[in-house]
């Protein structure tokens, strides 16, 4: 039967998951009062499933690449 082995499965890739604004505080080491504030300023992009407010964890990683700062000499 074609789709039942676990290849054939949809799996949701973990880079992907949608995170609730505690775990993404968590993530990135930060309070939720920050989050909601990039919210709220637009700073970063989050996806409204009813009330409810999820953000990719691939968005907070390019949020933290964009902010990463090299030394170069």
């Amino acid at each position: 039967m074609p789709g039942t082995t676990s290849q054939g499965v949809a799996s949701p890739d973990q880079h992907d998951q949608l995170l609730t604004v505690a775990q993404a505080g968590d993530y990135l080491g930060t309070g939720e009062r920050f989050i909601r504030r990039l919210i709220a300023q637009r700073r970063i992009s989050y996806v409204k499933l009813g009330k409810y407010v999820r953000l990719q964890r691939s968005i907070l990683d390019k949020f933290i690449e964009a902010g990463r700062v090299t030394s170069e000499g």
